[in-house]
């Protein structure tokens, strides 16, 4: 059995998150939100890191980091936007630092993010969108069984202008009569 690449955030996490942000910050530039200085400071990311937990602990989040070959943080994967009720339902985003990208990491995080949301939460169908031009994150998510199903104009504020976003799902495999 292989050792799991993601686990649960702690606010422990905050420094060494704050570090691998600032090393990457231009890497994840053109694919983020403009973030303000205060973002990449340890104290900022445990806040955030905080209020993270408080959604997970309503059920609305599961906040994970992804992890290294020597257990480091390599980067993050986020269900957000937990729907219960008919829809059963979440969003995914996810990065990886640029020195472990294009290793499959993200793939592999994808995959147990996945295989978390459908067994342990018992979700019916998970979304996530891409930049248009951004070839490698939708390799991930096809790999992770995702499959396109439409494109969001103007769908997030990213690198300071609305861009267009390829909208994949997934969904849990239909219970054997």
């Amino acid at each position: 059995m292989t050792t799991p690449c993601l686990r649960l955030v702690t606010p422990d996490d905050a420094e060494e998150l704050a570090a691998v942000y600032v090393e990457n910050r231009e890497f994840l530039a053109p694919w983020e939100p403009v973030r303000e200085d205060e973002f990449f400071e340890s104290d900022s990311q445990r806040a955030a890191i905080e209020r993270m937990l408080d959604e997970h602990a309503a059920d609305r989040m599961v906040p994970f980091v992804i992890l290294g070959p020597a257990g480091e943080i390599a980067g993050r994967l986020t269900l957000n936007n937990v729907v219960r009720g008919a829809f059963q339902s979440a969003s995914v985003g996810y990065w990886v630092r640029e020195d472990l990208n294009g290793h499959g990491l993200a793939t592999r995080a994808a995959r147990e993010a996945v295989d978390h949301a459908f067994t342990a939460l018992g979700l019916h169908r998970l979304e996530a969108g891409t930049l248009l031009h951004n070839v490698a994150s939708q390799t991930v998510l096809r790999r992770a069984g995702f499959a396109p199903f439409a494109v969001a104009p103007e769908y997030l504020r990213i690198a300071g202008r609305w861009q267009d976003h390829l909208l994949f799902h997934a969904f849990a495999p239909s219970p054997r009569p």
